[in-house]
C-alpha cells in the first residue's frame, strides 16, 4: 500500500512535500497528548509551534474533548432554522470576555473567514470602500483576507484582488495618519505580528490607531486571531493598551485544539446590517454545536487556569534562554523578540533559519519560519507547559545551532 507521504505529495501539495522533506519532517503524523507528537515510527516531538498558535492547551486537552463528545452524541450539526443552544451561549461568553463593547458575533470556520466578515460589516456600517492594512501583516488567504496580506508570493498569481487597500509600515503612526481619509472604512492591525516575524509595535501604537481612527469615523479592527486568548500574556493583545476596537477577530486557539472555529466580535451598531438583511453573511458550519461546545471548553480552562499570566510566566524563562542563546551565537541569531509564549528568533539569514528548524526536528522539537518573514524562527508553544519542556527546547536549540555552526563552517 503507498504510504500516506507520498500520497500527500501525489495528490494535496508536492512543493510543501518537498519543503518538509528538506526540512527532515518527511514524516506522517500518528498520535498527539499534551505539548507531544508522535510520528508512525515512533519517533516524539515536543511540539514548539503549537499549529501556528492554535494548541493554547495542547492536543486533545481532556475537558475539551469531553465536552465535544458530549456534544456529538446530542446533536452534531444545527439545523439552521432552529437556534442552537451552544452557539448562543458561546456568543454571549464571548462578548463577555472581549473587549467593552463588543457584544455581538458572526461566526465562520477560520480566521481568514473572521476578517471576511470584519471587511464587509465595515464597509456596510460606514459605506467607505478603502481599508488600511500594515507592511507584514497577515490576514488570511481568501480573496479579501488575501488583499490586506501584502505578500508578493500569495497576490500576485490571484490579481486582481479587492480594490481600495492602502498599505502602511507597522508600527508607523505618522504613515497611518497621512494614509487616513474620508474614505478610510477600516484599518485592520495585529497586536503582535505572528507572520510577518513576531513584531511587537512600539508603546502607544494601538492606542494610536484607535484615536486615528475615531477621529476620522473608520472602524478600528484588532486581528487577533493569533495573538488571542492568552498567547501574548494578556487574554486579548489589545489589553497591552487597554484598547477597544470596533471589531475583534479570534479563531486558532478558540477551537481548543479540537475544532476548528473563527468569530468576528463587534459593536451593535455595526452589526446593523443584519437587522436589514439576516441573510446579509452567513457560513453553513459556522458556529456549528460541535465547534460551539468546544471553544466553550477551551474559555473555561483558558480562564480557570489563568493561562494568560502562566505564559507570561513561563515566556519570560523561555526568552531568557533565547537571549542567552542569541548572545554565545550573535554570527547565527540576529534578534529575540515577543511576547509571553509568542516568540520569534530572527536568524541572520533565511536559510540559516531554515538549517536551525531541520536540526531541531532531527533532535525532536518542531517550529516553523514566519510566511511573511522566513528569516524568524517562531516558537508558539502550548500554554500549558512548564520550564521543563523549555529546557528541552532550550538543549535542543543550542545543539542544533552549533550543528548549523559546524555546517556553515568557513561560509560565515
Amino acid at each position: 500500500m503507498t504510504d500516506a507521504f507520498t500520497l500527500f505529495e501525489r495528490h494535496v501539495n508536492p512543493g510543501l512535500a518537498g519543503l518538509l522533506r528538506f526540512t527532515g519532517l518527511d514524516r506522517v503524523e500518528s498520535h498527539a497528548e499534551g505539548p507531544y507528537v508522535w510520528d508512525t515510527t515512533g519517533k516524539r516531538y515536543l511540539d514548539f509551534l503549537g499549529l501556528y498558535g492554535t494548541l493554547n492547551l495542547g492536543h486533545r486537552h481532556p475537558r475539551v474533548v469531553e465536552a465535544v463528545k458530549r456534544q456529538l452524541d446530542r446533536m452534531p450539526m444545527s439545523v439552521r432554522i432552529l437556534v442552537s443552544e451552544p452557539t448562543a451561549r458561546l456568543a454571549a461568553k464571548l462578548a463577555e470576555i472581549t473587549p467593552e463593547g463588543l457584544e455581538m458575533v458572526f461566526f465562520g470556520n477560520s480566521g481568514a473567514e473572521a476578517v471576511e466578515a470584519a471587511i464587509k460589516l465595515a464597509r456596510a456600517h460606514t459605506g467607505r470602500p478603502t481599508l488600511v492594512t500594515t507592511e507584514g501583516g497577515f490576514h488570511g488567504k481568501t480573496m479579501g483576507a488575501l488583499s490586506l496580506t501584502p505578500r508578493p508570493q500569495y497576490q500576485d498569481p490571484a490579481k486582481p484582488l479587492l480594490p481600495g487597500v492602502r498599505v502602511v509600515p507597522y508600527g508607523d503612526l505618522k504613515a497611518l495618519e497621512e494614509a487616513m481619509d474620508e474614505t478610510v472604512a477600516a484599518v485592520i492591525v495585529e497586536p503582535v505580528q505572528g507572520e510577518g516575524g513576531i513584531r511587537v509595535p512600539p508603546e502607544g501604537y494601538l492606542r494610536g490607531v484607535r484615536e486615528l481612527t475615531r477621529r476620522w469615523g473608520a472602524l478600528m479592527i484588532a486581528d487577533e486571531v493569533q495573538t488571542g486568548l492568552g498567547r501574548t500574556g494578556k487574554l486579548w493583545g489589545v489589553e497591552w493598551e487597554a484598547v477597544a476596537p470596533d471589531l475583534l477577530t479570534s479563531a486558532k486557539a478558540l477551537g481548543g485544539g479540537v475544532m476548528p472555529i473563527g468569530a468576528c466580535v463587534g459593536r451593535p451598531e455595526v452589526f446593523s446590517v443584519f437587522k436589514e438583511n439576516p441573510l446579509y453573511h452567513s457560513s453553513t458550519f459556522g458556529g456549528n454545536p460541535l465547534a460551539a461546545a468546544a471553544a466553550l471548553a477551551a474559555i473555561e480552562v483558558t480562564l480557570e487556569e489563568n493561562l494568560p499570566q502562566r505564559a507570561l510566566e513561563v515566556g519570560a524563562y523561555l526568552m531568557e534562554g533565547l537571549k542567552g542563546l542569541a548572545e554565545a551565537f550573535p554570527h547565527l541569531i540576529a534578534e529575540v523578540r515577543g511576547r509571553g509564549l509568542m516568540l520569534g528568533v530572527e536568524f541572520q539569514d533565511a536559510d540559516i533559519g531554515a538549517l536551525v528548524v531541520a536540526e531541531l526536528a532531527e533532535r525532536g522539537v518542531l517550529t516553523a519560519f514566519g510566511l511573511n518573514n522566513p528569516q524568524v524562527v517562531r516558537l508558539e508553544p502550548p500554554l500549558i507547559i512548564g520550564k521543563e519542556h523549555v529546557d528541552e527546547a532550550l538543549s535542543a536549540l543550542e545543539e542544533s545551532l552549533k550543528a548549523t555552526e559546524k555546517a556553515l563552517e568557513g561560509l560565515l
